[in-house]
């Protein structure tokens, strides 16, 4: 698929242009409420599945269905960040209505680690094609080791490998500054909780990515198809964690669902070479099995003391319900 560089260019003021409406229109810190969350969703979302037929008018039907999977695919996967999310921010106790910009800044830091590692990984598979296996194989091992823990996160934000760099190489304060990432105590200048946050969603991100990368390769090896989709599912991930905030725990087999769909695309990997599954059927079994999560976890819901936010449970389990977590 040859790509012009006009339609890369296009593409990034695009991105450019839809983060900064995004931060003029968020500029004042506030809480995000429900509805608002569900019309920047909704808008993302469209745009996300609109850009299909972009794909469609330029590249063909093939070009547009593989984004499509991957977009699905990234879309379905990024919702295990949302539970991460959570947790750091039930850990550093972040007041709501900062919690936009600290996943503003993270989604800027997203797109171009993803572009970064998204490239490199498109360069390894044309030169190491036999990558394509250890790929596949690890994504099954990542599939199984999902499946055992239930498709529950498991991370301690305070023992972030990224935090923990953070506070060594420069002092933290204890106590917010409004949405400053830095400030000044007694003329040091210092880094407030919220870079300690912003840090931990980094990371986050970079764990999670190792995961998605190689799931995303095994849609479709056109950097542009895997960049676009990528960037589209992590473009609209603030909107979609402020919609299901509060109603995470609701969806308790959306993690089985994922180790699913992880273990298909290892299995994919693996047979690619043997026989090349077309693209309607990874779409279809993608969707299948979102699908079949969501209605099951609707339908077989947990006891309420079960249901209830995966920030709050995920801290309690790692931490104990009294035990200080704010700042660093």
């Amino acid at each position: 698929m040859d790509v012009p560089t006009w339609a890369w260019a296009a593409f990034g003021l695009f991105v450019v242009a839809m983060l900064a409406i995004d931060l003029l229109a968020h500029r004042k810190a506030h809480v995000i409420e429900f509805k608002e969350a569900a019309r920047w969703s909704i808008l993302w979302v469209s745009l996300g599945l609109g850009f299909a037929l972009v794909v469609w008018a330029s590249f063909g039907a093939t070009a547009a269905g593989e984004y499509t999977a991957a977009y699905l695919l990234e879309k379905s996967l990024s919702v295990d960040n949302l539970f991460v999310f959570a947790l750091i921010f039930a850990y550093f106790k972040v007041p709501a209505q900062y919690q936009h910009r600290v996943l503003f800044f993270g989604v800027l830091g997203a797109l171009v680690m993803r572009a970064v590692l998204l490239g490199v990984g498109v360069q390894l598979l044309d030169t190491f094609h036999w990558l394509l296996y250890v790929f596949g194989a690890f994504l099954i091992y990542t599939a199984i080791k999902m499946a055992r823990d239930g498709g529950e996160p498991d991370a301690d934000p305070g023992k972030s490998f990224a935090v923990r760099m953070l506070r060594k190489l420069t002092p933290v304060s204890d106590e917010y500054d409004g949405q400053k990432f830095w400030t000044r105590k007694n003329g040091i200048r210092m880094a407030t909780p919220l870079l300690a946050v912003l840090v931990a969603v980094e990371a986050a991100d970079l764990v999670f990515a190792v995961d998605s990368i190689p799931a995303v390769l095994a849609i479709s090896d056109e950097t542009f198809i895997v960049y676009t989709s990528n960037a589209f599912a992590i473009l609209g991930l603030r909107a979609l964690y402020f919609l299901l905030s509060g109603m995470m725990g609701k969806f308790h087999y959306l993690g089985m669902g994922l180790a699913v769909i992880l273990g298909f695309i290892g299995v994919k990997m693996l047979i690619t070479d043997i026989w090349h599954m077309p693209i309607w059927l990874s779409l279809g079994v993608i969707a299948v099995v979102l699908t079949t999560a969501v209605v099951a976890s609707i339908k077989r819901p947990l006891p309420e003391e079960e249901a209830l936010d995966p920030a709050t449970l995920a801290a309690e389990k790692e931490l104990g319900p009294s035990k200080e977590r704010t700042g660093a």
